[in-house]
């Protein structure tokens, strides 16, 4: 009977002894032995892994890739305005015996330098580069970090500027800003348009004078783009310099005899009294009347 106890007390060791030397390390992993304190000079690869009961101590690494974010920093840019700014920071070991040995907490310790790096760098950067030139940036954000952690066997694969959040003073500053650039723009073209079409028109001007029947034609073309129009509506230009001779050519009697004895008045010197009278409107600074023509005009 003592025998069996003693059978199984061995047998309970053993078991007890195979549960705590044996391992299991993941495809992502790599383990880290100690052997009483001392490293062992190659890390374990995936799979069963023994270790000497007592004597070994294994400790784990993940090499895949973490994602960590940096808390947003409050800062002053070399132009003296205040933002506040955040990142992100992807990183993955590739010496897994120097993170082991070399840092106590290598993810605590990049985060750490990642802050300090990041408000350096809104210190030495201008507005416009926050809001316009990330990428630049986000190199020198990158090789601030990459500089101390390539020393704990980590490395920096790619840093990021998330957001860059602005006082809401300068946000309408920069939104009166991009309106009045817009604005400018938009004159800046409509004048060039103008100059543009005043140079045709002047152009056109020339040819026109050089050929009086082109004005002929481009009147007759706006009397076809008017009536082309569902109204009852014709236009029909008429020149001025036909009622000033038709008021030179009336004699002043044959307009004014009818009217004055009650009789019926010709139609045709009804007419040309009526032109007459129509060629009296217009302007005499335009149409400078002849000496004898104020005497004419005068009724009795």
């Amino acid at each position: 009977m003592v025998v069996l106890w003693i059978v199984l007390a061995v047998g309970a060791l053993c078991l007890l002894g195979v549960s705590t030397s044996v391992r299991v390390v993941q495809e992502f992993e790599r383990g880290v032995v100690f052997r009483f304190g001392r490293v062992r000079p190659q890390p374990l690869g995936p799979g069963i892994a023994l270790l000497v009961p007592v004597a070994d101590r294994l400790q784990k690494v993940n090499l895949q890739v973490v994602t960590l974010p940096i808390p947003a920093q409050d800062g002053i840019t070399s132009d003296n305005v205040t933002v506040r700014v955040d990142a992100v920071v992807y990183y993955r070991v590739v010496d897994p015996m120097r993170v082991a040995v070399d840092v106590q907490d290598y993810s605590s310790a990049i985060l750490q330098v990642a802050q300090a790096s990041l408000r350096s760098i809104i210190g030495k950067s201008e507005l416009d580069d926050l809001l316009s030139n990330r990428e630049r940036l986000n190199q020198g954000l990158e090789l601030m970090i990459d500089n101390p952690a390539v020393g704990w066997g980590v490395h920096i694969d790619r840093v990021e500027i998330k957001d860059v959040v602005l006082p809401e003073s300068m946000k309408r500053s920069m939104s009166r800003q991009a309106e009045a650039e817009r604005e400018r723009r938009s004159r800046v073209i409509t004048a060039e348009g103008e100059l543009q079409a005043s140079r045709q028109l002047a152009e056109a001007a020339e040819v026109m004078t050089t050929h009086p029947a082109a004005l002929q034609l481009r009147l007759l073309q706006t009397v076809v783009e008017v009536a082309a129009e569902k109204n009852s509506t014709l236009v029909l230009p008429f020149p001025v310099e036909l009622l000033r001779f038709l008021e030179r050519s009336t004699p002043a009697d044959a307009a004014t005899a009818g009217p004055a004895d009650g009789r019926g008045a010709d139609p045709a010197t009804g007419l040309e009294a009526t032109l007459k009278a129509v060629s009296s409107r217009q302007p005499q600074s335009a149409f400078p009347a002849e000496p004898g023509n104020a005497a004419d005009r005068a009724v009795p």
